[in-house]
């Protein structure tokens, strides 16, 4: 596992991608404990700054976590493939299956935490929906737990006047999420926009997703249309960026 010298690389970067081929080798296996600061320094003969550089590049690319008084180990949460064509398709929803089910497989997900209420519309979240600035939308917040691991917060805001009495303005929203029930309303959700983007998370998103230090998060805004162009909801969501893969598949 000693890299070699005289590449061009920085050594911290020699050390992290010959642990990355260590642990792509299986030499170190889902949840094994990687060499410490120490152990690098002995082996690689370098400070102690070049080796917690080489950890933390590993850490920020998702493939290891630091535990608290334990060390650095190998990640062992298995990504998320998140089909981003499938899971938004009328089939799926409109049978009464969750939007989820093109993405986890037999895996268990749950909601922990759900918050629904009625609110004033944020500046640009009324751009987006074309109602007036400080409209009432109902907010339905969610953070969703995968085998135990948090791996997505989201946040839905669909018009109040649209979605008044309706199954979306409660905790379950029944076979089929928001998109059934918005089909049911005449509002049938025909067309998706997203759009994504990356940055680090904010102490609170950190604290939420129990995110390693170092890891980034990605943040998909969907905005659904209804039949005739009409915006009937915005979801933001703020994604664990190690937990997941982003997969588009489309014709030419």
């Amino acid at each position: 596992m000693v890299p070699r010298s005289g590449d061009g690389r920085p050594k911290y970067r020699r050390i992290a991608d010959a642990i990355r081929e260590a642990i792509e080798s299986g030499e170190y296996g889902p949840g094994a404990r990687l060499p410490g600061e120490n152990d690098l320094m002995a082996t690689y003969d370098v400070a102690r700054m070049t080796a917690r550089q080489a950890l933390g590049v590993l850490q920020n690319e998702g493939i290891a976590e630091s535990r608290k008084g334990a060390g650095v180990f190998v990640r062992s949460f298995r990504p998320l493939r998140r089909r981003g064509v499938q899971r938004l398709a009328s089939e799926g929803w409109g049978a009464g299956r969750s939007i989820w089910s093109a993405d986890i497989e037999d895996r268990p997900l749950v909601v922990d935490q759900l918050a629904v209420s009625e609110e004033p519309a944020p500046e640009r979240v009324a751009r987006v929906l074309g109602i007036a600035l400080g409209a009432a939308v109902c907010v339905r917040r969610r953070r969703y737990v995968l085998e135990g691991k948090p791996v997505l917060l989201a946040t839905s805001y669909l018009p109040a006047s649209l979605v008044a009495g309706s199954l979306i303005t409660q905790d379950d929203t029944g076979p089929g999420g928001i998109y059934a029930r918005l089909d049911e309303l005449g509002f049938k959700p025909v067309h998706f926009r997203e759009e994504i983007r990356s940055r680090m998370p904010s102490a609170e998103e950190a604290n939420s997703l129990e995110l390693s230090v170092g890891t980034p998060v990605m943040l998909v805004c969907r905005t659904a249309f209804g039949s005739e162009g009409r915006p009937v909801e915005v979801n933001e969501m703020t994604l664990d960026a190690g937990a997941y893969v982003l997969e588009y598949g489309f014709d030419a």
